[in-house]
């Protein structure tokens, strides 16, 4: 049935590790990975708790096909209430740790209470138990990595892991797995640290062999990885450039966020491109991009490994960088690099270095410099404030210098290490913070991708791309083409990508299939694997049913409709350049079509007959 059945339940405070069912109930209504943990986060913790005390949960799940033969199928979640947002936080990573918890036979594991001193969990198929941390805490995710190693003479072992970031409680801090892979957003990281959780350590060999129909699964499994491999996308574009073919692509159309998103197009996009990752370099002739790589299980291999040129200031006398490791992303480069107004590219590789060593999210890290860097140019803050360092867009030696402090945080960093929605406040321009819910903006302008400024808006996780992808079809033409500057009809287009990625979530799917693949071709998949009969417009009821679990979430953990919201900049200044030329984003048109869409009231909450339609 593709479940395994089972939870580990973790009390740091007893430091009790004991083994439960899973709740099949829950898991016909709501999956896995996404809509299954956050049903159980809601079940146990009050949405007014405070994220970083000990009632809040921290809870690491799988999808029914995570550790399975579908392509992609490697994906796990880090699901708690964010003390970044005060929203859910639910943040997913690729990398090969959930097939590992999930071949070790587990579904999920769930974090609760504090550990009164540092500890990891080690798990070995069934056996698991809290082990102490004190001899890694205080260090860095690739030196736990390389301890936790060591000390378990296992290479095999996949670990996820907080670094000093998080110990220090910057606000955006991740969860790194795998050394570079990430659940990145939202502050995941800095909760498993406000436990005392350093690390989770997993070896599962036990395999995942509870297939319903393991002939029609491969031959399901078989159909749609033609499927992927056929398409433009995850066949040619993401294996050859990774997500950073968007690059110009975003820049072209007059789309891409440029210093703090004053503007939105950058001067230097191609220097920080895929194209230019590729390209050999004169000092060394080799390039940024050493080679792709792909997660568990997967056929499009989009992720990215790349060198530092070893004469670069950022590490020309730091031999530790000196090899390879996780690569720029397209929402990493833009957010290190066009936002902050850097063309530098081997400067934003080493940036993303440090977010990957000592486990910080790049985009709201990016954005936040950003943010400072508009501060510091506006006056409101100088060299008293940020240590002497000139932090003017574009000073690549600012952007290092600042992904180094908030990894150890030191000086300035201490303020970075808030993200931008505190620091502006704490300086009296809480305008200049482009978030919503408290969460940094990725890269697409709203004003020249209108429905991702309702997406934004409305996300249950703050301004995310991720929740629902409009950009696929207004800029890509999938699964059609809608014009990207007009806002009609783009209210059903958000509500339909918001309902299909919160299913492919759940899954343990990679959300990149979606460019290949609509829930026509998931379903059977999961039809062959699980038991229950999953047809396209059952995972789109699961999709909608999660959606509005985690909004009502979020009403009672305080927020408001008036929360759905875009910063004025983006609602008031115009675009200066490109197609979309003179345009500010509509959210004013959208929002109250798409909560008639939604079901919900006019301040925004489910209704009753919404509620008892989806069995909430």
């Amino acid at each position: 049935m593709a479940w395994t059945g089972k939870i580990l339940r973790v009390n740091l405070t007893s430091g009790s590790v004991k083994q439960e069912a899973l709740n099949m109930d829950w898991a016909q209504t709501y999956l896995g990975q996404r809509g299954l943990a956050t049903k159980y986060l809601v079940e146990e913790i009050d949405p007014k708790c405070d994220p970083l005390g000990p009632d809040n949960k921290l809870i690491m799940a799988t999808g029914p096909l995570t550790g399975t033969m579908a392509s992609t199928g490697g994906r796990y979640s880090v699901i708690c209430k964010s003390p970044l947002t005060g929203c859910v936080a639910c943040s997913n990573s690729g990398g090969f740790i959930g097939a590992e918890l999930k071949n070790a036979g587990w579904d999920m594991i769930i974090f609760e209470g504090k550990s009164k001193k540092p500890v990891y969990l080690y798990v070995e198929n069934d056996k698991a138990e809290l082990l102490p941390a004190d001899k890694i805490w205080g260090t860095s995710v690739w030196a736990t990595d390389e301890w936790l190693h060591k000390k378990h003479q296992d290479p095999a072992l996949r670990i996820a892991a907080v670094g000093r970031s998080a110990e220090n409680g910057c606000l955006y801090s991740a969860v790194i797995n795998d050394l570079h892979r990430a659940a990145g957003r939202s502050g995941v990281g800095t909760v498993m640290a406000s436990k005392n959780l350093k690390a989770v350590a997993v070896r599962g060999t036990a395999g995942v062999g509870n297939i319903k129909d393991p002939k029609r699964f491969m031959q399901a499994t078989t159909e749609a990885k033609q499927v992927l491999a056929e398409n433009a996308v995850t066949g040619q574009g993401l294996p050859t450039y990774g997500t950073q073919v968007l690059m110009n692509v975003i820049n072209e159309i007059g789309a891409l966020p440029t210093r703090n998103m004053r503007e939105v197009q950058f001067e230097g996009a191609h220097k920080i491109s895929a194209e230019a990752m590729a390209e050999p370099r004169k000092s060394d002739g080799k390039a940024n991009l050493t080679t792709n790589a792909g997660c568990f299980g997967c056929t499009i291999a989009c992720g990215r490994i790349s060198t530092i040129d070893r004469t670069h200031f950022t590490i020309e006398n730091k031999p530790q960088y000196w090899g390879n490791s996780g690569g720029l992303e397209y929402e990493a480069a833009w957010a290190m690099g066009t936002d902050t107004g850097i063309d530098d590219l081997d400067a934003v590789t080493y940036a993303n270095f440090i977010c990957n060593e000592d486990g910080m999210d790049p985009i709201t890290f990016g954005a936040t410099v950003a943010a400072a860097m508009e501060l510091y140019e506006a006056g409101v803050i100088g060299d008293k404030e940020t240590g002497g360092i000139a932090f003017k867009f574009g000073n690549a030696q600012a952007l290092a210098k600042a992904a180094e402090m908030v990894a150890t945080g030191e000086g300035f960093g201490k303020d970075l290490a808030l993200g931008s929605k505190k620091l502006c406040e704490k300086y009296g321009r809480p305008e200049l913070s482009m978030t919503v819910k408290g969460q940094e903006f990725p890269a697409y302008d709203p004003r020249g991708i209108q429905g991702m400024g309702l997406a934004y808006a409305t996300s249950n996780r703050g301004a995310c791309h991720l929740r629902g992808y409009t950009v696929a079809s207004e800029v890509l033409g999938i699964p059609e083409k809608t014009d990207p500057l007009v806002t009609d009809g783009k209210a059903g287009l958000v509500k339909a990508f918001q309902d299909a990625t919160a299913a492919f979530d759940s899954s343990g799917l990679c959300i990149f299939t979606s460019f290949a693949w609509t829930l026509e071709n998931v379903a059977p998949q999961l039809d062959a694997a699980c038991a229950g009969g999953w047809s396209p417009e059952r995972l789109a009821e699961v999709g909608e049913r999660i959606w509005n679990m985690e909004r009502e979430f979020n009403l009672e953990a305080g927020m408001k409709a008036s929360d759905d919201t875009l910063p004025k900049r983006l609602t008031t200044e115009k675009a200066n350049t490109g197609p979309a030329e003179g345009k500010v984003n509509g959210l004013s048109a959208m929002l109250p079509e798409y909560y008639e869409l939604r079901g919900w009231s006019k301040d925004g909450k489910p209704t009753d007959k919404t509620r008892q339609r989806l069995g909430l």
